[in-house]
């Protein structure tokens, strides 16, 4: 089993910038990772996913219409880390982050992070 802690939420205006650290204690590299959020009053909402490192070295990607040019994934599986590195931060992207790994049969989640976007 694997269990993810988040951190690197907090307070930031509008404008700025925040990078989300999700560490997990076992291995990640056969899982697919991401990030979502929940805002409040709002369903859980997928922000960012990144699969798994292909045999050409390269990985699959994809965002949220509502971050796509501002929010960037990333993965370290040597660390077991998982990233999300948060730029143009908007008020609308208010919410509690979520460390999300997942494999065929498996499907964990950490505590999750508040992040809270000032106008």
């Amino acid at each position: 089993q694997v269990q993810q802690v988040e951190s690197g939420g907090g307070l930031v205006q509008a404008g700025g910038s925040l990078r989300l650290s999700c560490a997990a204690s076992g291995s990640i590299s056969r899982f697919i990772v991401g990030w979502h959020r929940q805002a409040p009053g709002k369903q859980r909402e997928l922000v960012a996913v990144l699969g798994r490192e292909g045999p050409g070295g390269g990985y699959t990607v994809d965002y949220a219409d509502s971050v796509k040019g501002r929010f960037t994934i990333s993965r370290d599986d040597a660390k077991s880390r998982v990233y999300l590195q948060m730029s143009s931060l908007e008020p609308e992207d208010t919410a509690v982050y979520y460390c999300n790994v997942k494999g065929v049969y498996e499907d964990y989640w950490g505590q999750g992070t508040q992040v809270t976007v000032s106008s």
